[in-house]
């Protein structure tokens, strides 16, 4: 490849990483894993590891598949800057005496290329680059205490080459009932890579995170903190987001959220206008639920991210 096409590439891939949510002070290979996905996450700026009833859990905190209630499945899709496209799919269901089985995958398309010579000319060929991951999950609760783990399997392309990782995710989580508290922590993308591009190993975004979640009594409204890359020393206690859902109705939810690692990273002089928060809203028909979220890149621009899921 010409040094143009590794330009492009390199372009695309910091692109799409740092700026959702890829902020490790060192470089680390499969970024993407830290991209929320699907809109609701997304819309509550990424603080989802407390969410109960929900199959995407799976991506987040495999503990809180165990508070699954009935079978579901959920696809999303979004188109990220530089026309590279995203999106998952996953489905859920809890097996009688054993606990809640999931599988899904997440993916990014980078698109093509053209490929040139060392001095800029077209030679003809095209190309494609992805990177892909695919999670099996498992949730199981012992009275108000749930543990959950998934093994996921990643792999990345670029015109002929290629990379791959095996990795898991742990959580745990804990439910007052009686207060409406959830507390949870997770360890995400534990692993190591499988094969590399240049022969060099490279480290996988871990992840280490701690939330709080509380449902209000007398307001409908679930408010949530996360704590994230709790496993990096500088700026440890700053990587914190924050997420609302408002139950408007049985059939409406809308959503607010606010990551400060996103803002930080994303500020531009003295300004970073509204980088870092984000916005959204869950419409229910049926069985149904459709979802969206806005999620604001300051200067840059923003990100728009629709979901649909169903239960059974």
């Amino acid at each position: 490849m010409s040094h143009r096409l590794r330009f492009m590439i390199l372009a695309a891939v910091m692109t799409v990483a740092p700026l959702t949510g890829g902020y490790a002070q060192e470089i680390t290979a499969y970024d993407f894993l830290r991209i929320p996905m699907n809109a609701r996450a997304a819309a509550l700026g990424n603080t989802f590891l407390t969410m109960r009833n929900d199959v995407t859990s799976l991506f987040s905190n495999p503990a809180a598949l165990a508070s699954l209630e009935t079978p579901a499945a959920s696809v999303g899709f979004f188109k990220h800057l530089l026309d590279v496209n995203a999106g998952y799919a996953v489905y859920g269901q809890q097996l009688e005496g054993i606990g809640t089985v999931s599988a899904g995958v997440v993916y990014l398309d980078y698109g093509s290329f053209e490929e040139t010579d060392r001095f800029g000319d077209r030679t003809g060929a095209e190309f494609g680059a992805g990177d892909l991951a695919v999670s099996l999950g498992y949730g199981r609760s012992t009275g108000n205490l749930a543990y959950g783990a998934a093994l996921k399997f990643v792999y990345s392309s670029i015109e002929n080459y290629s990379s791959s990782a095996a990795a898991a995710d742990l959580g745990v989580s804990y439910y007052f009932p009686d207060e409406q508290i959830v507390l949870a922590a997770g360890v995400l993308n534990l692993g190591t890579q499988l094969g590399s591009y240049a022969g060099i190993d490279e480290s996988l975004p871990f992840d280490v995170r701690f939330g709080v979640g509380k449902k209000l009594e007398h307001l409908p409204l679930n408010i949530m903190f996360n704590f994230h890359k709790l496993n990096e020393s500088e700026h440890r206690f700053e990587n914190y987001s924050i997420g609302g859902e408002f139950d408007l109705s049985n059939a409406l939810k809308a959503r607010v959220g606010y990551y400060n690692e996103m803002r930080r990273e994303l500020k531009i002089g003295n300004t970073a206008k509204l980088a870092g928060f984000s916005g959204g809203f869950g419409l229910r028909i049926s069985t149904y639920t459709v979802d969206y979220a806005y999620n604001s890149l300051g200067e840059i621009g923003a990100l728009h991210r629709f979901s649909l899921s169903s239960t059974f």
